[in-house]
């Protein structure tokens, strides 16, 4: 299959559009990620959703404006920390790190993945809280959050010890799972990547090695992204490029004719004057939905973009 490309005009038109529209932040990425931009500037707007208690709100993660810390909007923050090789010596870390060890629920291994609290601010609906809706989110995002605190925290540490208790509970409900969200599988995903480094403890503590747990992430990825092409302009669904991230993934070998048609997918359906569309609604908070849709906007054009400079589909 022959692999489209974005050329030089195209992709200048879609960098304006990000200085136009979106949030200061996603503004910042683009210029660290295409520009040679500054990966200060990006700490620097990232730090103003983060509130006292180290932990992040204010409506980083746009579905939903809660300004009080919460678990979700902090692992948002933590994947963007990550990116961009954020060290435990950082403030921002220093406080990320202290609210996760101050909020994880040390009873169920967890954090909650959705507070109470978000039903007083413009939310999407699956981010309403209700009595028992941790049994729709497991552990998204608590097993990278476990992961964070191990790869910013010394060995041996509380906040480290935390994170392995949490891992010893998530790694059975992976492996015993037939068929799982593609958020989770995406949250076990990363966790690999950040675990890795720390194999040999993983292999002596837990029940499973590591590459068994990657080979069963691997099966629920493969079981859960959308193959048929012609189904993927309909509805929310999880692609192949939803779980593979680069050409380096252990799945491009035998999935490589469907990334190319993802790629050419994203590229065909990428406006001439603009950037893609989300595929989803609130259905309520009509006016804050708007907004939220003009910065996720600029979040999945990021994410993309990426993706498309990653498997060498952007003209130099």
């Amino acid at each position: 299959m022959s692999r489209i490309e974005i050329s030089k005009e195209r992709f200048h038109r879609v960098e304006n559009w990000i200085k136009r529209n979106a949030r200061p932040l996603e503004a910042a990425q683009w210029q660290w990620m295409f520009k040679g931009g500054s990966r200060d500037l990006i700490i620097s707007y990232l730090s103003a959703f983060q509130n006292e208690d180290g932990g992040f709100g204010h409506g980083l993660e746009p579905d939903f404006w809660l300004p009080d810390s919460s678990p979700m909007a902090t692992w948002t923050a933590g994947q963007l920390l990550i990116e961009v090789e954020a060290s435990p010596e950082e403030e921002i870390v220093q406080g990320l790190v202290s609210y996760l060890t101050d909020t994880c629920q040390e009873d169920w291994g967890m954090w909650p993945s959705v507070l109470p609290e978000n039903n007083q601010f413009p939310h999407a609906p699956w981010w309403h809280w209700r009595e028992g809706v941790q049994e729709n989110w497991m552990f998204n995002p608590s097993i990278e959050l476990a992961a964070f605190l191990i790869h910013w925290t010394p060995e041996r540490s509380k906040s480290s010890l935390l994170g392995w208790k949490s891992i010893e509970r998530a790694i059975p409900r992976l492996m015993e799972c037939k068929e799982m969200d593609s958020h989770e599988i995406n949250n076990y995903q990363h966790f690999v990547q950040l675990i890795q480094p720390f194999e040999a403890s993983f292999n002596s503590n837990l029940p499973y090695t590591l590459k068994e747990v990657s080979n069963k992430i691997l099966i629920l990825a493969e079981q859960s992204m959308e193959k048929q092409v012609s189904s993927w302009s309909v509805g929310y669904k999880a692609l192949p490029l939803d779980f593979i991230h680069g050409p380096d993934h252990p799945l491009c070998g035998k999935m490589n004719e469907l990334i190319q048609s993802n790629l050419n997918f994203y590229i065909a359906k990428l406006p001439e004057t603009g950037v893609w569309d989300i595929s989803w609604k609130w259905g309520e908070y009509e006016n804050e939905f708007a907004v939220a849709r003009r910065y996720w906007q600029g979040i999945l054009a990021i994410k993309r973009f990426k993706k498309l400079e990653l498997f060498g589909c952007l003209q130099k």
